[in-house]
């Protein structure tokens, strides 16, 4: 059957019609990705709540790997932040194999080095300072867990400065049980230092202890760093008698992270965990200035954090 001109034009315009408004659902299927929310660290607080001016600062930055961190020029931050005591974990290097550029910094000419007895280029951590300590010891005490060369601790006039490397769940859980022990005898060694002197702990504890220290938490309950028995275990470390220091200053800060895998983007899109901490004993709170997290500062999959304190 033959159909006027007017009857084909209608036809074409209905079927353009049909076109617009397919292409409007599927532009309307199809969310804008959201912008990242991302977390603004605040000016630095310089002063306790009692109005004690802050006197010592102390940073601690996971490095993932000593050697690259360098050469990702990690020591530029460190010049320019000028904390009195530098904290680092996973080191991943072999005394014989540290570079020049940190062994040679005349900044801080007291440094302390703890490796892996077992494995090259396995976990290490590190503690540069300014001042000399009036005591180093390595490890914890107990050797199943002093072979992985994971802890420092510094014995100061008036506290107890220990960084840490906390053992990983790992892949699949495997580890989780060992971690179980790790958190009980770790956190028996710092309540036997906390009788003797308020002490600060800081370093990568592998744990995100609330659902506000990550992005996703529900998809990562079975995730290392987010499993209840983790949880629990950093849980039991404050009931001991210890504050977590950025929460005491920033109890309802979101999107506020330390570590983000390097994969999916995640950084930029701020798709992150907490995972770096100062621990303060309770006795040293009124002491504390501020807890920061420098989120900008790149040359790692985490970022540092500083402690500002009056001791």
């Amino acid at each position: 059957m033959k159909r006027g001109k007017k009857a084909a034009e209608a036809t074409v315009e209905e079927d353009n019609d049909a076109a617009t408004e397919t292409s409007a659902k599927k532009a309307k299927k199809t969310k804008e990705p959201e912008a990242p929310i991302l977390y603004e660290d605040p000016p630095d607080k310089m002063s306790s709540k009692d109005g004690r001016a802050a006197n010592m600062k102390i940073s601690s930055w996971n490095v993932d790997g000593l050697r690259a961190w360098v050469k990702k020029n990690g020591l530029d931050w460190v010049r320019e932040e000028d904390p009195d005591v530098l904290c680092l974990q996973e080191t991943k290097c072999s005394e014989k194999n540290l570079p020049a550029e940190i062994t040679s910094m005349p900044e801080y000419p007291h440094k302390y080095w703890c490796v892996s007895d077992e494995k090259e280029g396995y976990s290490g951590v590190a503690m540069l300072c300014k001042t000399e300590p009036v005591k180093v010891t390595y490890g914890i005490g107990k050797e199943e867990h002093d072979k992985e060369g994971r802890v420092i601790t510094a014995e100061f006039p008036t506290f107890y400065l220990v960084t840490a490397y906390v053992p990983n769940a790992s892949r699949g859980l495997v580890r989780l049980d060992y971690r179980k022990t790790w958190d009980v005898d770790f956190r028996s060694y710092l309540s036997e230092l906390d009788m003797q002197k308020p002490l600060v702990l800081c370093g990568d504890l592998n744990v995100a202890h609330q659902e506000i220290d990550l992005k996703n938490p529900k998809g990562n309950k079975k995730s290392a760093g987010f499993t209840p028995e983790e949880r629990e275990g950093f849980g039991q470390l404050l009931e001991a008698g210890f504050t977590d220091s950025f929460r005491e200053l920033y109890p309802e800060q979101a999107n506020a992270y330390t570590f983000w895998t390097y994969m999916m983007n995640s950084r930029a899109k701020n798709v992150g965990w907490r995972l770096d901490y100062f621990v303060l004993s309770s006795s040293l709170v009124p002491a504390l200035c501020d807890s920061k997290i420098r989120n900008k500062a790149m040359g790692s999959d985490h970022c540092p954090i500083t402690l500002h304190i009056a001791v």
